[in-house]
């Protein structure tokens, strides 16, 4: 027999496999977390895996154009993509089914799952096929709203047994505001975010003196690389942007009133706010959060406001939602992946012992038919008691080892 090739076996860079016991335990935890956000009042959507290119790039979506597969529907000849990202894909479900007039004021909370592909590895994980889990709210623009998702994240990273995390809080109306009525051009503009992103001080401040800005507002852009800290620092932001556009200001009130209703459900979670927080620039409007565990410099969460995202849909709505990769959550967890010991049942047509596997089963204990017709042991297959027939009928006994 011709021994296969071990290129048979590989998969492409960045695409995993789940194995048992790790897939039950990882669907056990989705299970979890989804029951959790059914409890808070989100109902479950599941947005298909392809779409047309047209609809699936659309609007804000359009920042995910080089993570996106793309491929021709032989049925219409037209492009498709799979996607790379649900977010979009819920918010566009949301201004379809809301469309109605009569509906548009109606708040809509919608949670999702589902696996993801990307043209490569980045962001949250460097897995091309991440496990896809968020919630969102669209219809509301409050602190209140903000308030809830950021809780529901934390309360997600709980469920995951996450317990040590630590969030960072921007909003991005602070540099929007600080930029909008400057010359600066779109390349200079992102030049100046990938810098504050990075907190690269000494090349943001070099770069600063050659653009054309007045050497207070270089200051003032300046100054958001240093503005990080509790939630005092706030305050200190107030003094620096103190003749500041009142947008401005009331970004800031906004990022203080958010932390402190944080901050009183989670008093144990540590809060940073961070006025160079400025993932998903291209498309967040407002609060942007993202949530870290100690000695990992990449986030296992994150979120924001993104108002007006169903524009384009016909149905402009106020939105607000945070999404995790599912797969980086349980590798990082301490959830056990120990498989649950069965029963172990002969192969017997008795009709009692039918009736008794069926009981068991409908009891969720985990029934395993012996089909070796004896010759393994109940413990190689993963079975700690086993069913055996005795003079008042069929009855469970423990396994002696």
């Amino acid at each position: 027999m011709k021994k296969p090739s071990d290129s048979l076996w590989l998969l492409p860079d960045g695409v995993q496999e789940t194995l048992p016991p790790d897939a039950q335990a990882l669907e056990l935890l989705r299970r979890k977390i989804l029951q959790t956000y059914h409890l808070w009042g989100y109902d479950l959507v599941m947005p298909a895996m392809i779409e047309y290119m047209d609809s699936l790039l659309t609007g804000t979506a359009q920042s995910l154009d080089t993570k996106t597969f793309a491929l021709v529907d032989q049925l219409s000849g037209k492009q498709m993509g799979v996607r790379s990202d649900m977010t979009p894909q819920v918010a566009r479900i949301d201004a379809h089914l809301l469309a109605d007039d009569q509906q548009k004021n109606r708040i809509s909370r919608l949670c999702y799952c589902g696996h993801l592909l990307h043209a490569r590895g980045e962001g949250i994980t460097s897995s091309r096929t991440p496990l896809q889990i968020g919630a969102e709210i669209f219809g509301i623009d409050t602190i209140a709203a903000d308030v809830e998702i950021v809780s529901l994240m934390i309360e997600t990273l709980h469920i995951a047994t996450l317990d040590t995390v630590s969030i960072d809080i921007g909003h991005v109306g602070i540099f929007r505001s600080l930029v909008r009525d400057t010359s600066l051009d779109t390349d200079q503009e992102n030049c100046l975010f990938e810098m504050l992103q990075r907190k690269s001080i000494p090349e943001l401040q070099q770069y600063l003196q050659q653009l054309p800005l007045d050497e207070q507002l270089a200051n003032q852009i300046y100054q958001l690389a240093l503005l990080n800290g509790d939630i005092s620092i706030l305050e200190e932001a107030r003094k620096v942007y103190a003749h500041c556009a009142d947008d401005l200001h009331q970004a800031i009130d906004h990022m203080q009133s958010v932390v402190e209703a944080v901050q009183l459900k989670f008093p144990d979670t540590l809060i940073h706010c961070d006025l160079s927080e400025l993932r998903g620039y291209s498309y967040h409007t407002g609060l942007v959060y993202a949530a870290f565990l100690p000695g990992q410099g990449k986030e296992i969460a994150r979120g924001g406001r993104y108002d007006d995202v169903g524009s384009v849909f016909g149905n402009a709505r106020p939105a607000t939602g945070f999404s995790t990769d599912l797969n980086n959550l349980y590798q990082l967890s301490t959830v056990p992946s120990r498989s649950e010991p069965g029963i172990l049942a002969p192969d017997n047509d008795d009709p009692e012992l039918a009736k008794l596997i069926q009981a068991l089963r409908q009891d969720n204990q985990r029934v395993i038919i012996d089909l070796s017709s004896g010759d393994t042991r109940p413990q190689d297959q993963q079975c700690n008691r086993k069913l055996v027939q005795r003079a008042n009928g069929w009855v469970v006994e423990e396994v002696s080892r």
